[in-house]
């Protein structure tokens, strides 16, 4: 299937590192990378991997002195692998206090629902309820790895599991001791070469995207609006083959990045524009060859394959001059590989071997393979035989037509058939059809009979011809696929030539289509450095730009390593635009709809261009690092067959990117914890940003937004001590009339403060507008301006209306006054005069000296509860 899945066990770590599913080159340069950097002192495969998969691992084994399995195909099954995950303590035993003590919990609880875990804790012990563990390890199972999607992972993991136990108990492992199996965690297995990217990010990011046939009852699928698809520009299946590969499997080398981008930068110059549409003509011309070969090789190669080898060598040959038209190429790599491959003397001699060899006319006629005459004597008088044979049937035709009755045949006639040989055919007779039956002549037997047209005999003048003449037809179709042979033969020696060819021409494609979408939507190449940053000048989102009618540009400044105690010097000066601060956390508040999720994708997705693509960028500028991994919490893929709510796939995102971030990766949370109560979403998100804080030097790269603006105070999230930088997305307010109330939504005079925590909230004002700018600036947004968006979303306006009611009512603490709605003038009188009674009595002062004495107190409470004391 061309795709490779991995497990790998260190016992001394006791860590179960994991590879998902990804695609794997032709010479299984994966494969190698990943036993070369492992170093495993056992490797097993099944025994329905590829031949040459299995070749590339027993010959590390053999140079490596690691022993080398092939086990059954059906130990490699991925619902066993995920019962042997889903049976290990990792995931079915919870971490000590996680339920918490009983007494906690009845105090958070009260006498209300308690939660999920309280409940199945009362229900039954924890470490006794097999379907509590069950449960517990399914829903944390994507905390440690994507694997829900790849299931040769999930087949080498059960397969791992299985080996390691049957070495445990035959006491063969020199880790054999009960506690040598003790797997303490599982680990996406990064790789050097790669950036580690799951599937979770390469949805969010759109990297691809499949979308149905308008058919209910087709189903094949065709690329959306995604990366794939504004740079899938490429001329052959080859370079579209490596192109999914690149976007799949990032590479973190430095070298081949800078290589990339001097082609591309090389390919964009106006003075190339004809040398690069002469280029991608050509590579029009050049099909699946390795897929061509391999089919010549099994012997099912058609006239169209051996037509499309010789196409290949002609437009290859063409190739070359038109490399030769290329300005300022001398650096550029790929251009001196493919000149470095291409052996035009070898070129032509394939194709002239094979167009001498093969008759295209004859090929298109039969259906089959044909060799020209003059090739093989034998076969030209086989050929000749076979074309003279018209005349010789006549004659016997003639002959034996004189001895046959007239009665019996109107007419007779000598044919031949392949596989039967040669036959007398005469009219099929009326009374022959009857219960009588055929009649045959003497000397003659009955063949065959069409449907009540001809009979067939066979005749001792029959048989001689068959043993003089013979099945001629099979003897020159037998001596063609003996030539097709021995041509397939002088071919076979330019195999490995002709692969190192159309693997260029691939890279070449992709690179052309980088600059064609470079050139079609004005992207710049980067400046690729060694250092964890990112800084952007005017950068934009690479597919919003291309749904609106105009976009708004941004920047970006990031670097890896700053948490607490920490700081940042840069090795060289960049190219900024504004004053924005490198720190390695960004945190983006705003209105509703105001892109503040466009700009994080926007910022991801210009990395990946950079580093994964290979291409230029959508920006004015920009310096960019090396990312090693990037982890999205932003869209969630909710299923019915998921046990996970949407807040917990939410919280397995997280937890993912917490496990395996560095200061070298680049992490998205959008909005996270809303899907839950907001006091605990808040919580969890002050607590994440402050956990990445206290990583300090290994503090990775974050973009965050937020609509929990009551984080943002001294004792919580500081915007005055915190290395975070504070950014918010303007917009602009308006009256019914069109006066403006506020650019940004930061000073505002329905600004409401609390005095005791400094918390600042908006107070929306009746009948204002909201427009937005998609600007980012510095400093915080205090207000979501929900009922704005609402509004101008087409919700009625009364319920507009009563949602910014309640909303001001929350944010000045009165919310007291919704009690009022309800009740009646009498008890609204009632309420009017309980409350001067509490005020009047707040007013008493209780350290008077009337008080002290209690000297007039009780007409003192008749006064405060305006009551009259009866003397008598």
């Amino acid at each position: 299937s061309g795709r490779l899945g991995c497990a790998y066990y260190d016992p001394v770590t006791c860590v179960v590192n994991v590879l998902e599913d990804c695609r794997e080159a032709d010479h299984y340069d994966l494969t190698k990378m990943l036993v070369e950097q492992s170093n495993p002192r056992v490797v097993i495969t099944s025994s329905k991997s590829d031949d040459a998969c299995i070749s590339v691992l027993q010959d590390y084994a053999e140079a490596a002195g690691s022993i080398f399995q092939i086990r059954p195909h059906k130990e490699f099954s991925p619902a066993k692998g995920r019962e042997r995950l889903l049976s290990l303590r990792l995931l079915t035993d919870l971490e000590e206090g996680v339920y918490g003590s009983s007494e906690a919990v009845s105090e958070i609880s009260g006498g209300g629902l308690k939660g999920a875990y309280n409940f199945m804790h009362e229900r039954k012990q924890t470490s006794g309820d097999p379907n509590m563990k069950r449960w517990n390890a399914t829903i944390r199972l994507a905390n440690f790895a994507s694997l829900e999607s790849a299931p040769l992972c999930l087949s080498c993991i059960g397969a791992l599991i299985d080996f390691l136990t049957r070495e445990r108990a035959a006491g063969e492992s020199e880790h054999s001791r009960p506690e040598a199996l003790e797997i303490q965690s599982i680990e996406a297995l990064v790789l050097d070469k790669v950036m580690h990217i799951n599937a979770d990010a390469l949805y969010s990011l759109q990297v691809f995207e499949s979308e149905n046939h308008a058919s209910v009852y087709s189903e094949k699928t065709k690329e959306g609006l995604s990366l794939f698809g504004i740079f899938n520009t490429t001329r052959t299946s080859l370079g579209r083959s490596l192109l999914r590969t690149w976007l799949l499997r990032p590479s973190l080398s430095l070298e081949v990045l800078e290589a990339r981008h001097t082609a591309v930068e090389c390919f964009l110059l106006p003075d190339n524009t004809p040398a690069i549409g002469a280029l991608q003509t050509h590579l029009k011309g050049i099909t699946n060859v390795p897929k061509t070969l391999k089919t010549l090789k099994c012997g099912r190669g058609t006239a169209n394959d051996w037509q499309a080898l010789v196409k290949f060598t002609y437009h290859s040959s063409l190739l070359c001059d038109a490399l030769s038209e290329l300005y300022q190429c001398k650096n550029v790599e790929v251009v001196e590989k493919l000149a470095h491959v291409l052996d035009l003397r070898s070129l032509k001699e394939i194709g002239n071997v094979i167009n001498k060899t093969i008759d295209w006319e004859e090929s298109a006629e039969t259906e089959r393979i044909c060799i020209r005459p003059h090739i093989d004597e034998e076969l030209d008088n086989r050929k000749h035989a076979y074309c003279g044979i018209d005349s010789v049937l006549s004659k016997v035709a003639q002959q034996i037509s004189q001895a046959v009755p007239a009665e019996y045949a109107t007419s007779l006639n000598v044919v031949y058939f392949p596989q039967l040989g040669f036959l007398i055919t005469v009219p099929m007779l009326e009374e022959w059809a009857s219960d009588a039956g055929i009649k045959v002549l003497e000397g003659w037997s009955f063949q065959v009979t069409t449907v009540r047209s001809h009979v067939y005999f066979k005749s001792e003048e029959m048989h001689d011809m068959d043993h003089h003449i013979g099945d001629l037809h099979s003897a020159i179709v037998d001596r063609e696929i003996e030539l097709v042979q021995e041509l397939l033969e002088k071919i076979i020696p330019f195999h490995d030539s002709i692969i190192s060819i159309c693997e260029v021409c691939a890279e070449l494609d992709c690179l052309l289509a980088f600059a064609e979408a470079a050139r079609s939507f004005n992207y710049r190449r980067p400046q690729m450095v060694e250092g964890s940053v990112i800084s952007i000048v005017q950068g934009r989102h690479p597919l919003q730009e291309l749904v609106v009618d105009a976009f708004v540009p941004n920047d970006a400044r990031l670097v890896g390593g700053i948490g607490f105690g920490q700081s940042h010097a840069l090795d060289r000066p960049l190219d900024t635009a504004d004053d924005l601060p490198f720190n390695s956390i960004v945190l983006c508040t705003g209105a509703n709809a105001c892109g503040k999720s466009v700009y994080l994708k926007q910022v991801a997705m210009i990395q990946y261009m950079a580093q994964v693509i290979r291409s230029f960028v959508p920006a004015e500028s920009a310096t960019l690092g090396i990312v090693d991994k990037i982890f999205t919490r932003i869209q969630t893929k909710e299923s019915v067959s998921k046990v996970q709510s949407a807040f917990m796939i939410d919280l397995s995102q997280v937890s993912l990117a917490l496990r395996n971030c560095t200061s070298r990766s680049l992490i998205l949370l959008d909005e996270f914890g809303k899907g839950t109560i907001p006091t605990d979403g808040a919580g969890l998100f002050c607590g994440v940003v402050k956990h990445l804080l206290n990583r300090g030097a290994d503090c990775p790269m974050v973009l965050a937004t937020t609509h929990f603006h009551e984080v943002f105070r001294k004792d919580l999230l500081d915007p005055e001590t915190l290395p975070v930088t504070f950014l918010h997305m303007q917009v602009v307010f308006t009256t019914t009339s069109g006066d403006p109330i506020d650019t940004d939504g930061l000073t505002s005079s329905d600004m409401f403060v609390d005095s005791e925590t400094g918390h600042r909230s908006c107070v929306s004002v009746p009948g204002e507008r909201i427009t937005y700018l998609y600007r980012i600036a510095p400093g915080l947004s205090y207000g979501s301006h929900a009922t704005q968006c609402a509004a101008m979303y087409g919700l009625p306006h009364r319920i507009v209306a009563r949602a910014r009611y309640v909303s001001e009512l929350l944010v000045t603490y009165e919310l007291g006054k919704l009690l009022e709605e309800q009740m009646t003038e009498e008890e609204l009188l009632d309420l009017q005069n309980a409350e001067k009674v509490a005020r009047r009595f707040l007013e008493w002062d209780l350290t008077s000296e009337e008080a002290t004495h209690q000297t007039g107190v009780k007409a003192r409470l008749a006064q405060i509860l305006g009551q009259e004391i009866d003397h008598s």
